[in-house]
């Protein structure tokens, strides 16, 4: 059976993950395909880094739309906002792989369309994490860049915990969740609420 774009993709992002320098010739083989059927697909390795960066934007903006971020941040409502909350660090971590590489990847820094994409996506997320902080969900004194740098390196943190298998890939929700929430949620403060999820029940 034929190798697909869209496998040939997962892959490579798989083994970049491991490798970020990773040749053209290692990446076939990684993906088990030939040199030239790599090529029949990207010309080079710079068309293909830009196939994964775009694709790791279009998993991080699928999570933010399937979580429901846009009409939670406007409804300013606690339950809908901590629902979303929720919902957003799950399905980073689905996407662990793909949303690592598209954060780390040298190509986000040197593309525009891709620079452009990420701050829309930021963006929205802070506006999201702002309407969190006002509805009592999350802390309200924190900068919110900050509590979206802090989602950001934790990110990297389930990549790299996952990459070396220092933790299973079960337990990544309940891990990202709870060091999240105990140091941005509105009852994590200073010691306050010893609930991971930030006093929502």
């Amino acid at each position: 059976m034929a190798v697909t774009r869209d496998q040939i993709m997962k892959a490579a992002i798989q083994h970049l993950n491991e490798n970020p320098i990773a040749s053209m010739a290692q990446l076939a083989e990684a993906v088990g395909v030939s040199r030239a059927t790599l090529h029949r697909h990207f010309s080079n390795r710079e068309e293909l880094m830009l196939a994964l960066a775009h694709r790791a934007h279009d998993q991080w903006e699928h999570v933010q739309e399937r979580c429901g971020l846009v009409a939670a941040t406007g409804s300013q409502d606690p339950g809908a906002l901590a629902g979303a909350l929720e919902a957003l660090v799950a399905g980073m971590v689905e996407i662990a792989d793909e949303y690592g590489f598209g954060l780390t990847d040298y190509t986000l820094l040197i593309e525009p369309e891709l620079r452009r994409r990420a701050d829309a996506l930021e963006e929205r997320e802070l506006a999201f994490y702002a309407a969190a902080q006002r509805a009592g969900v999350l802390r309200a004194d924190l900068p919110v860049r900050w509590v979206s740098n802090t989602v950001f390196g934790l990110m990297v943190t389930v990549r790299e915990s996952l990459r070396h298998g220092d933790v299973a890939r079960r337990d990544v929700h309940r891990l990202l969740q709870t060091t999240f929430l105990r140091g941005t949620g509105a009852g994590g403060r200073g010691g306050e609420g010893e609930r991971a999820e930030g006093g929502r029940g």
